[in-house]
């Protein structure tokens, strides 16, 4: 019997994984691939996916497998700088080889004491008031208190749950991959200068070593059933560019479409969705592996609280009252991204006008926030503006704020040294005379980071505690 079954071990998977072994709950991963992926894609991770690493002390163990680029020209590749203060001390994008982040998040979940089995599949399911019969394809049955699907965009969780999945289907399609040139950079730089003005999904990006991002438009070449291969690039490159730049050597290439779409629902009873299962988009931006992670993070401490007992009634629930809002923005701005990314002439104009009022500050610093997900407010009701939003990595006396939240526990900054976590301390840790950077007497957070009080009032703090961590131990 297990806590919790968690069907893909992606990004999304071991790291909610790792999220509810912080709690001992008892988990296990299952992996429908028998191994890891072994092509070499560069992902991304923004902002706001650096700073939760960070928080659970994985950013160290991260950073020297990637590569650093400024956190800048993402929103619909509009080539515009990001404002210089930028409100986090991980203010750039972490370019890394996905097999890389996967490799390192499934060992730190299994560090941490979750059980990982490859070659399994999720077949079927039951589910009852006291748990979940998972059926794997060879017919092993096994039996768990909770199961989440992040087992992709074509979930087979999601789609035995019966939960919808509308949105849009496919309407084009492009080819990306990485491949090496066999020309100089000037002479890429220059073409793509000139080629740019006229088809904007089209790019060739340096990734170091001689190593270029290569996306093409797919219109027209290969078996959309069929994975691409290099001549379906170099026919692209000749057809828009005239030149192939000598493309060789793929370390991967694939082919994707603008699908987008999003779960009606993120839980039905014991069964919860996260990752590409609930959600679908077109890469643009780069958020896809991002909201994932960040849905973990969200839900691995509510689903701990739930199964040790010490939920509130309606803390479960906030998983998809937070977390759906927030793919329903990126589902948008991505639409908006794809809009943008047109050769037609009307969406041409609202580039060119968009490029113009990047030049605000103002607008520039809104488009980054949301790309990079800094810029995400939860609802706690009314308050000041920082309640329900993330708290950077301030200085506090015992040295960064994040390192104080590896353990994936909450945490009470208190100026006034005048309150008490009381009967919260098993779930919740207290810092007085934190810090004269808050303008602010106490900040109660949550295990994700993000404000779920502000006040100095003791009764109002409990009700408080109450609400997000459950009944107190005495």
């Amino acid at each position: 019997m297990f806590d919790v079954i968690i069907a893909g071990c992606g990004p999304t998977g071991a790291m909610l994984a790792a999220e509810l072994r912080l709690h001992n709950v008892r988990v296990l991963v299952l992996e429908k691939e028998t191994e890891p992926k072994s092509f070499v894609r560069i992902v991304g991770l923004h902002i706001r996916s650096l700073e939760l690493m960070a928080m659970r002390g994985l950013l160290d163990r991260i950073l020297p497998h990637g590569r650093q680029r400024p956190a800048g020209g993402f929103f619909a590749a509009i080539p515009k700088p990001a404002p210089k203060d930028l409100n986090s001390s991980y203010a750039y994008l972490l370019g890394i080889p996905q097999p890389v982040i996967e490799r390192l998040l499934e060992e730190h979940a299994i560090e941490l004491g979750a059980q990982v089995r490859r070659g399994c599949a999720v077949a079927d399911f039951e589910q009852d008031d006291e748990g979940v019969t998972v059926e794997l394809a060879d017919g092993e049955q096994l039996r768990s208190r909770y199961l989440v699907g992040c087992d992709g965009g074509r979930s087979t969780v999601r789609k035995l749950l019966g939960v919808g999945f509308p949105g849009e289907p496919s309407r084009t399609e492009t080819l990306m991959g990485e491949m090496e040139v066999g020309v100089p950079q000037e002479e890429i730089t220059a073409k793509m200068t000139e080629i740019r003005e006229i088809h904007k999904p089209f790019w060739l990006r340096p990734f170091g070593e001689g190593v270029y991002s290569v996306v093409v438009p797919a219109a027209g070449v290969g078996d959309r059933a069929e994975p691409p291969i290099l001549e379906d690039f170099k026919q692209q490159l000749r057809t828009i560019a005239g030149t192939d730049f000598g493309v060789h050597s793929p370390r991967w290439m694939s082919r994707f479409g603008d699908a987008t779409r999003l779960a009606e629902r993120y839980r039905v009873g014991r069964v919860l969705l996260a990752g590409d299962a609930a959600h679908i988009h077109p890469p643009i931006g780069g958020q896809g592996l991002n909201l994932g992670v960040q849905d973990a993070f969200n839900l691995g401490w509510k689903l701990a609280a739930q199964i040790r007992g010490r939920a509130p009634e309606t803390l479960l629930d906030t998983y998809q009252a937070e977390r759906h809002p927030v793919a329903e923005d990126v589902l948008d701005n991505t639409r908006a991204q794809t809009e943008l990314l047109s050769a037609e002439p009307g969406p041409q104009a609202v580039r060119r006008l968009l490029t113009e009022l990047m030049d605000f500050d103002e607008v520039n610093r809104h488009l980054i926030e949301k790309i990079t997900a800094i810029g995400i407010r939860y609802d706690f009701g009314e308050g000041p503006d920082l309640l329900g939003r993330r708290l950077h990595d301030i200085d506090v006396k015992q040295g960064r704020l994040y390192g104080l939240l590896h353990r994936g526990r909450g945490l009470l900054l208190d100026r006034t040294e005048r309150l008490t976590v009381g009967g919260w301390s098993d779930r919740v840790d207290y810092l007085a005379d934190a810090t004269a950077v808050l303008d602010v007497p106490c900040v109660l957070l949550r295990p994700d980071g993000h404000v779920a009080w502000i006040g100095d009032d003791q009764q109002d703090l409990d009700d408080h505690l109450s609400r997000w961590f459950g009944k107190p131990a005495n």
